[in-house]
């Protein structure tokens, strides 16, 4: 098992707080599942291009997504924001 260390982005803990509790929960589900294996079909895990090159991308249901990026070499997880594809994506 490989040990990461999480860090949260001001933004994305600004817009966690805002969000309604029930992506809460699912975005604490994700993670679990995230840790147990990232690249699960239920995450779509997929990278992200353009503006966003660099950065990773992960569902927590049909319409939030988390935006991350990796640092393997430093074992860490950055999650930068979370909210819905339509306003992530404009």
């Amino acid at each position: 098992m490989v040990f990461m260390r999480v860090e949260y982005s001001r933004r994305f803990v600004k817009e966690f707080k805002k969000c309604p509790p029930l992506i809460q929960r699912q975005f604490r589900d994700k993670l679990v599942l995230f840790f147990k294996d990232k690249f699960h079909p239920l995450l779509n895990n997929h990278a992200l291009s353009g503006e966003l090159a660099g950065y990773r991308s992960l569902n927590v249901n049909g319409d939030w997504r988390v935006i991350f990026f990796e640092d393997d070499a430093e074992d860490v997880v950055s999650f930068v924001i979370i909210g819905t594809h339509s306003k992530l994506y404009r």
